[in-house]
């Protein structure tokens, strides 16, 4: 299995997730060129991805699913309150209705392949969830847009082999920011986002032996930087008392703009 960021971050968010036989990507939240571009640069075209997985209707996570669903038909996985969202949608134009495939959060499916189990999170959107991919004993995890984890969390993501894991503000940055009153207190409420420390503490309870990749994600352009971010989960690892240490494993910042390496588990 691979695992590779297209687009991550507040602006747009597109992950690749498959294997030789079966291809998908979790959202769609950049343009069809960029989706595109990307896929071309790990050997792929648009053409011959079997699905997309939509973790919820916001913007930065569908804007470019219009484009793919009249140009190219593929199926669309989501919640029935996340498809009911997008079909409020005026911007995205017209999907047709048989590309929509209604799932439900902790009631695992198959494409091809690969079992995908959704999962549920708190996040201020219609019925948002997280993927977990796999096939055989291998898989991977796509874990963001999260207010806050639990154990439930924990437990559906430990054992992946690679993860894109949440660590969208770092929390003084966000406080002094020139966002607006309630949009700070959003993002750092329960239905928000994850923190650097935050997703550096979730972090510490997914290790594992065979956890070799993490990729840290949605990071915000105004209240964060990639630095700042591995450096912070880096110590909330180091400092932990748990038995693994940061060089025991990788990781990696996923850039809005720039197509990550495929990991291969």
């Amino acid at each position: 299995m691979r695992l590779c960021s297209i687009a991550s971050g507040s602006s747009g968010n597109c992950i690749y997730v498959g294997d030789d036989n079966t291809h998908l990507i979790v959202d769609a939240g950049i343009s069809g060129k960029r989706i595109e571009d990307g896929l071309n640069s790990i050997g792929l075209k648009t053409g011959e991805l079997n699905g997309i997985l939509i973790t919820h209707e916001h913007s930065d996570h569908v804007a470019g699913l219009g484009v793919l669903a009249r140009r190219y038909g593929i199926p669309m996985y989501g919640t029935k309150g996340t498809i009911d969202a997008i079909r409020r949608i005026k911007t995205l134009g017209n999907i047709p209705e048989d590309l929509f495939k209604v799932i439900e959060a902790d009631i695992p499916f198959r494409v091809n392949d690969l079992k995908v189990n959704p999962v549920r999170i708190s996040h201020d959107a219609a019925d948002p969830v997280a993927y977990r991919i796999g096939n055989g004993d291998k898989a991977v995890g796509v874990l963001s847009d999260l207010g806050k984890y639990n154990d439930y969390i924990v437990d559906n993501f430990f054992g992946v082999d690679a993860l894109l894991l949440e660590a969208n503000h770092d929390v003084n940055m966000l406080q002094v920011g020139k966002y607006p009153y309630q949009l700070k207190c959003r993002i750092l409420g329960d239905k928000g986002h994850l923190s650097n420390e935050t997703s550096g503490r979730l972090l510490n309870r997914l290790l594992h032996d065979n956890l070799k990749t993490v990729f840290l994600g949605h990071l915000s352009h105004e209240n964060n930087l990639a630095e700042l971010a591995y450096e912070t989960v880096r110590l909330e690892v180091l400092m932990s008392d748990n038995k693994y240490r940061p060089e025991d494993f990788r990781i990696k910042v996923a850039a809005r703009d720039v197509i990550s390496e495929a990991v291969t588990v």
